[in-house]
């Protein structure tokens, strides 16, 4: 884990670093995606910098939710903002909702938009995982597997190295999935489906997350879903195409 990185006397947030490397590639992704689909890159990106907006707060509310009777003692820590207080499935659904709204009012249409965003969303992730792994957040639950790693005095799994992985996948895929004319809305709605399958699959061994009943995760229930939906709406795409040829 390095949280700081020390270059002289100037101390750096890394995982704030790495989350600010990883909008600004996820954007430059998004722009060039933008004229394949036939839409303006500067309402892309205006689009791209309310939905940033929105999803932090979004994500820091879904975190809070998870934590209610902490923030309940001392509300104003509400406002204390850094990448360790952010849950991402909450963040990213507001995002997507906020693009939504957004990208309906300028007229742009609204499965090119989503497709165009999927690279950049799917980078945004990688780097979610990285900036985790470098901070220590995220930590997996105690373990006696052979690859375990001592953090926070305990063996634990190497969540973020899962995250990290699972991640790499998804984003391989969505950058394969470009070159496949597939109908429109698709690709968004597969990239959704795969980073809530991730997170219901990488949830089951972190060791810092909410339990509902049962050994179920709050994190797992809204990823369930999540995924649920976008498999109804890819099914609902398919078919809606399907009775227009």
């Amino acid at each position: 884990m390095l949280p700081i990185l020390q270059i002289g006397p100037l101390a750096i947030q890394l995982p704030g670093l790495l989350l600010l490397a990883g909008v600004w590639v996820a954007t430059l992704l998004i722009e060039r995606a933008a004229p394949r689909y036939k839409i303006s890159a500067a309402s892309v990106n205006s689009m791209i910098f309310y939905a940033l907006i929105a999803g932090l707060i979004g994500a820091r509310l879904g975190y809070v939710l998870q934590f209610v009777d902490a923030y309940a003692a001392d509300p104003i820590s509400i406002l204390a903002l850094n990448p360790n207080t952010l849950s991402f499935p909450e963040g990213l659904l507001v995002g997507i909702l906020t693009a939504i709204v957004y990208g309906q009012r300028k007229g742009l249409p609204l499965w090119p938009t989503l497709d165009a965003m999927a690279p950049g969303l799917a980078l945004f992730m990688l780097s979610l995982g990285l900036a985790h792994i470098s901070s220590g957040d995220a930590f997996g639950a105690p373990t006696d597997v052979p690859w375990a790693i001592n953090l926070w005095g305990a063996e634990r799994h190497p969540s973020q190295v899962y995250e990290i992985l699972g991640s790499g996948l998804v984003l391989l895929f969505v950058m394969r999935a470009e070159r496949q004319r597939w109908i429109p809305g698709i690709h968004a709605l597969s990239f959704v489906a795969l980073t809530a399958a991730l997170r219901l699959f990488l949830e089951a061994f972190r060791g810092d997350s909410v339990l509902i009943f049962a050994g179920l995760r709050l994190a797992q229930l809204l990823s369930l879903t999540i995924l649920l939906a976008a498999l109804v709406l890819i099914h609902f795409r398919a078919r809606e195409s399907a009775e227009q040829t």
